[in-house]
């Protein structure tokens, strides 16, 4: 019989329970459905499905207009998708959201890349980070802090001016302050200060690179710290709060692509 935490007291029950023997909340596996969740959230492996969703964009962007691959200016545009090609699948900025109002933008744009190296940083990044963090948080939780954090990258970039952005490097940001933000409340030094150097030279390396949105970098740190604070105050263990707040991000990054598909192709 599958063991689930109650949402309202944080306590092993039942999945199936009518009652929490503890605190009387009812139903507080929802019929068994949280056990599912958990079980499908360890099957899905969000940090390989966020890579491979990545270059599966990426790969169609270039298809989109192979024109761009032999147009190579610097060493970060090597097959650099076309910037008509990157607004057919979602980049944002001020441009999409103001101009064209598409406001979803600053999901869709988490998963887009600018180029060869700028994928190929990112992905490792998120296969490095996404399983420590998946280990800390669980799989939903992951994937929230990973689409929170992009979101408020985002939303800074725009806010600071950026016309077009894109990329996942907010999130991974997200992912490193989740990290930090786990270390500081478990009281471990060690922990917190390999992430924060972590951080640190990565905010580093932003500023001397070109062509690097450093607003969607510190926005998404901030963002990221955020979520990983409110979650890390729940229960070690997933729960129906985790659930949600990992279903929602996922419906919302769908939907995201729905409205972009939408707007652009029909």
């Amino acid at each position: 019989m599958a063991a689930i935490l109650c949402p309202r007291c944080h306590k092993i029950v039942s999945a199936e329970a009518e009652t929490c023997p503890h605190c009387g909340q009812r139903k507080p596996g929802l019929w068994g459905a949280t056990a599912t969740m958990r079980k499908l959230g360890l099957q899905l492996n969000f940090p390989h499905l966020i890579t491979v969703f990545c270059g599966v964009l990426y790969l169609l962007a270039l298809a989109l207009d192979p024109s761009a691959i032999f147009q190579t200016q610097g060493l970060m545009q090597i097959l650099a998708p076309s910037i008509q090609a990157s607004f057919k699948l979602g980049v944002t900025g001020t441009v999409p959201i103001f101009a064209y109002k598409f406001w979803w933008t600053p999901i869709t744009a988490i998963y887009l890349h600018g180029g060869l190296l700028h994928i190929f940083f990112n992905v490792m990044w998120v296969r490095q980070l996404g399983p420590v963090v998946e280990e800390l948080f669980g799989p939903f939780r992951l994937f929230a802090i990973f689409t929170i954090a992009g979101i408020t990258g985002f939303i800074a970039s725009t806010l600071a001016g950026h016309e077009l952005t894109l990329g996942a490097s907010g999130s991974i940001f997200g992912l490193l302050a989740a990290a930090i933000a786990y270390g500081r409340r478990a009281g471990s030094q060690l922990f917190t200060r390999q992430f924060l150097q972590w951080a640190v030279l990565l905010f580093v390396m932003g500023f001397i690179m070109p062509g690097v949105d450093n607003w969607a970098h510190g926005g998404g740190f901030v963002g990221g710290y955020a979520a990983a604070y409110v979650f890390s105050r729940s229960s070690e263990r997933e729960g129906l709060g985790a659930y949600l707040a990992g279903g929602l991000c996922l419906l919302a990054t769908v939907g995201a692509f729905v409205l972009q598909f939408i707007a652009v192709f029909l």
